[in-house]
């Protein structure tokens, strides 16, 4: 059975996680806890670029938070609905079309299992997140926001008390 789509806000404002510990990726990478710590704290939300499939010529919004946690780094966007890409993207993320976190980065500090050939990333210089259609750790996604209680309450009671006639 299909999960539902995320619920991303009328805003543009979407969370997720664009990188989970521990799981090897479709090119055979594992990030290791406190691989981003170094480069969250040089970098920050603002020196970290939110772009369109990885494309530096497509900006489309702006992080407002990255945090490791014990799972992965979590993090905050907001899409830049002035943007035309971005009110793009923001409608098929509404429809569940688009789902996808990617991280754009170099490695500065890893190393190679000769038995299995994954390579272990300890330390990262993150340089981007994207939204993306296909990731390369499948799990990292964006996940459902917090609902728009109200927002939902007086779109559900203008359909219940809708004059027809």
């Amino acid at each position: 059975m299909a999960l539902p789509p995320a619920r991303i806000r009328p805003d543009g404002l979407f969370e997720g996680y664009a990188s989970l510990f521990g799981i090897a990726d479709l090119g055979k990478d594992v990030v290791e806890r406190g691989a981003f710590r170094d480069s969250l704290t040089r970098r920050g939300p603002a020196g970290v670029k939110l772009l369109w499939q990885h494309d530096p010529a497509e900006p489309i919004g702006r992080w407002i938070a990255l945090t490791e946690d014990s799972r992965g780094l979590f993090v905050r966007g907001q899409l830049s609905l002035a943007v035309a890409r971005a009110r793009e993207i923001h409608a098929l993320m509404r429809e569940g079309a688009i789902d996808g976190l990617s991280i754009g980065f170099r490695s500065e500090k890893a190393r190679t299992e000769p038995r299995s050939g994954l390579r272990r990333l300890e330390r990262i210089d993150l340089w981007e997140i994207s939204i993306v259609t296909f990731p390369m750790l499948p799990q990292a996604r964006v996940s459902a926001v917090k609902a728009l209680r109200a927002a939902q309450a007086v779109t559900q009671a203008a359909f219940t008390h809708a004059d027809f006639a």
